[in-house]
């Protein structure tokens, strides 16, 4: 299914999509898409990020929110390149991340991917589990060494943030606004405190999240010795 308002690049999508052998469903505005993927249950949802009435991140957002449309793979197009927008378009659920202007070959071949991926039964984008951690966004719950972690929400989601891209240096700025999608210069000094708290909680396990000189933070890529 493509929720594109570009009719233009509707046409082509579909064009080519239909020659790979693929069944296309479009809508032109968010709240229309939404609607069809509760009807229709397609197996993947290409979803452009600027659309009219509902914009594609709250798409994105109901979709993983509602059990009806939680499991469909959601491929995300934008012509902003922005990092801080790939981070929060993952927040909200994406699966992949594709920025304008895009070759067809290449997407078509990540597309795919996350259909195979889909069908082969891969644990879902909402759990994510690495060096003994294991955080649920769909239930809210985070486990460190099978024990709960009575976290805050900013420290949840900055967990949650940094276990899904292991070994990936994070800027304080970036951490927050994909926390809190506030003004992230404004609570930026904040960062520090955040993660100090979520290190004491997470005990033995605190290490994982590891301090960039000059950057911010990552989680660690390597599980410790």
């Amino acid at each position: 299914m493509i929720i594109e308002d570009e009719k233009s690049l509707v046409d082509v999508l579909t064009y080519n999509f239909e020659n790979e052998g693929f069944e296309v469903l479009s809508a032109t505005d968010g709240m229309d898409g939404l609607n069809q993927a509760r009807a229709h249950h397609p197996d993947i949802i290409i979803l452009d990020v600027m659309l009219p009435v509902m914009e594609g991140l709250e798409v994105c957002r109901q979709l993983r929110s509602d059990s009806r449309t939680s499991d469909i793979p959601v491929l995300m197009l934008t012509a902003k390149s922005e990092e801080v927008d790939e981070i929060v378009g993952f927040r909200m659920g994406a699966d992949d991340y594709v920025t304008k202007p895009f070759k067809l070959k290449p997407l078509i071949q990540r597309i795919k991917a996350l259909l195979r991926r889909s069908k082969s039964g891969e644990p879902s984008k909402e759990l994510v589990s690495k060096h003994g951690i294991e955080v649920d966004r769909l239930n809210h719950r985070a486990l460190a060494g099978g024990d709960v972690l009575d976290l805050t929400p900013t420290e949840f989601d900055l967990l949650w943030t940094l276990v899904r891209k292991p070994g990936r240096p994070f800027k304080r700025a970036d951490l927050m606004e994909a926390c809190r999608g506030e003004d992230a210069l404004s609570l930026e000094r904040t960062i520090d405190v955040h993660i100090r708290s979520l290190r004491q909680k997470l005990g033995t396990y605190s290490d994982l999240v590891e301090t960039v000189r000059g950057v911010g933070y990552r989680f660690r890529e390597t599980e410790p010795a």
